[in-house]
This record gives structure tokens, C-alpha cells and sequence, in this order.
């Protein structure tokens, strides 16, 4: 009998390192072309002990560390801003979101990276950053109708789109989604941010923040610009590469809206058969990128600032977002 066999020797285990490696560099690669990503997941290494806004323990760095229900989410969020049309005027006429939506998603990641896991410098720097930006942006909608981008209930709207459509699509795409009381804790974490950006009366149950949502709804129509903002997120710019994980992402973020703003689309819900086989592809591709970045990863990162050299087993299992 041979003392040892390929399978066995050290070779082997250096060459599935070596393999490991190149995917995960392969994947990080594919999620940063994807989201316009430009940040470096060290930065979040400082500093040493610091727990930020939140901490490891908060649902926010639970669900924020899922990237594809932040991407899923986000783009669903986008849709929802492009209802109300002076929260679109103001990024219509400020933005070149038009033409480089990807870099305008990672532009928010980079914030929401930031006020989630950096320290809380980092994160106060950020969000007095976004204050002042949003100080100086005012503007006409094409019927007269005046904007500014600090009107508390503008970034309440904002808010009350992005944490509802993150919570919606870590439930759906996530292998363990949230108790019920976790999924209020996560709209009581998220209400100190909104109220740092100036908005007010924010819900801190999941319940208050879908009855917020849809109080907008007298606010909200669908024009021109909307229309337009449809059609861009629709066909989001990506590599040929990865048009077919976008394509599935796209199709999410559509289907988690709620029924009256579908409604107010023209959309149809697709059948349960459908939902299922895009849910299931997608948790699938959850959890390949959660191992990809189990300590690369922002999320890892900041874990690893906590205890230096430790990352939780358990929250490999949930997942880690990549650089930013």
C-alpha cells in the first residue's frame, strides 16, 4: 500500500489553497465591476477595538453583510425613490446617475459600508459629509413644484425605501432570515442614521415603517423621468459576464416591491414558480459570495478590528459584503 496518494499529500492542500484563492480574487473582482465599488475592505481594520455606530451584535451588521440582498435592495429602493418626484428631482438634476449608475451604487454602498461597520469617526464623518452635500442641492421640478434635498420628510422617504427594501431582501435571499422582533430592532438601529441625515418621526417596528411607506402614496406618480429611471435600472450597465446574475438581481428587485407600487408600474407579480427559482438561484449565489469574502470582506473586517485575528464561524455562515 502507498504511504501516500496525490489526494492526500501536502501538494494537494496547496493547490486547493491556491484555487480557493484565485476564485474568491475572481469573485471580489466580479462584484466590484458589478457595483462600482472602489474602496479597500482594510480600511475598516481601524480602529483597533472601536465598535462604530452599531457593533457585531446589531442586525445591521447581520444584514448588511449580505451583498446580494444589499445589491437586490438597493436597486428595489431606487425604483421606490423614483416614484416620488422630488426626491428623483433632486437626484435628477444633481446626479449623473444617468449615466453612471453604477458608480452612484457605489457611492451608497461606500456610505452605507461606512456608517455600519467603520468606527464611529469614520462613520460621523460620513453622514456630516452627506449634510452638508445635501445643504446646497435645491432645484424646480419641470411644473414649478421646489425642492431641497434636506426636507426632513425627502430623507424620510429615502429612508423609509432603503431600510424596507434591504430588510425585504435579506428575508427572501438570506439562508436565516430574521426573527420578528430582530427585523424591529434592525428599523430601531437604522432610525439613529436617518435622524443623523435630518429626517424625523422614523419608525423603529418593521410594521411602522411599511405603514410610513405607504402613507407617501397621495406624494408618489409615475412620469417621464420615472419612466426613464425605470428603464435605466432595468438595464443595468454591467460586463457581458455578469449580465446573467444582474439580470436575476434586476428581476428581485422588481418583485419585492409592494403590490401598489407594481401597481402604480403597470407590473404584474410574477407566478410563485418564477419567485422561486430566482429566490433560490440568488440565495445560492448568497452564499458562494459569503465565503468568497469570509475574511476579506468589509463586514470581516470589522470583525476582525473587534478581536484581532477572530472571525465568528457563525457569521461566515451568514456572509460577508466585500470591499466597498
Amino acid at each position: 500500500m502507498a504511504s501516500f496518494s496525490f489526494f492526500q499529500s501536502p501538494w494537494r492542500t496547496q493547490l486547493q489553497t491556491h484555487l480557493e484563492a484565485q476564485i474568491k480574487d475572481q469573485l471580489g473582482q466580479r462584484v466590484r465591476a458589478m457595483t462600482g465599488a472602489t474602496g479597500d475592505a482594510r480600511d475598516f481594520l481601524q480602529p483597533a477595538g472601536d465598535p462604530g455606530l452599531f457593533g457585531p451584535d446589531s442586525v445591521a451588521w447581520q444584514v448588511h453583510a449580505h451583498f446580494v440582498a444589499m445589491m437586490t435592495g438597493g436597486l428595489s429602493s431606487l425604483v421606490l425613490q423614483a416614484l416620488h418626484p422630488r426626491a428623483l428631482g433632486a437626484v435628477w438634476d444633481h446626479s449623473s446617475f444617468r449615466t453612471q449608475l453604477q458608480a452612484r451604487l457605489g457611492r451608497t454602498a461606500l456610505f452605507v459600508a461606512t456608517t455600519t461597520y467603520g468606527g464611529t469617526a469614520a462613520a460621523l464623518q460620513t453622514i456630516e459629509r452627506v449634510n452638508r452635500i445635501h445643504a446646497h442641492i435645491r432645484g424646480t421640478l419641470p411644473d414649478g413644484t421646489p425642492y431641497v434635498a434636506n426636507d426632513p420628510e425627502l430623507i424620510r422617504w429615502v429612508h423609509l425605501g432603503e431600510t424596507t427594501s434591504f430588510l425585504r431582501a435579506y428575508q427572501d435571499l438570506s439562508l436565516k432570515p430574521l426573527r420578528t422582533d430582530r427585523q424591529d430592532l434592525y428599523f430601531a438601529e437604522m432610525a439613529h442614521i436617518g435622524e443623523r441625515l435630518g429626517a424625523h418621526d422614523l419608525p423603529l417596528t418593521r410594521h411602522q415603517a411599511l405603514s410610513q411607506l405607504q402613507d407617501f402614496r397621495p406624494e408618489l406618480r409615475v412620469d417621464d423621468r420615472t419612466r426613464e429611471t425605470i428603464a435605466l435600472i432595468e438595464n443595468y450597465p454591467c460586463a457581458p459576464l455578469d449580465r446573467p446574475l444582474v439580470n436575476l438581481i434586476v428581476r428581485a428587485a422588481f418583485q419585492m416591491l409592494p403590490d401598489w407600487a407594481l401597481e402604480m408600474l403597470g407590473r404584474e407579480r410574477s407566478c410563485a414558480l418564477e419567485q422561486a427559482a430566482v429566490r433560490t438561484a440568488l440565495q445560492g449565489m448568497g452564499a458562494s459570495l459569503a465565503w468568497a469574502f469570509a475574511e476579506t470582506g468589509v463586514a470581516a473586517r470589522a470583525r476582525q478590528r473587534m478581536a484581532p485575528g477572530f472571525t465568528s464561524p457563525a457569521f461566515k455562515v451568514v456572509g460577508s459584503s466585500p470591499g466597498t
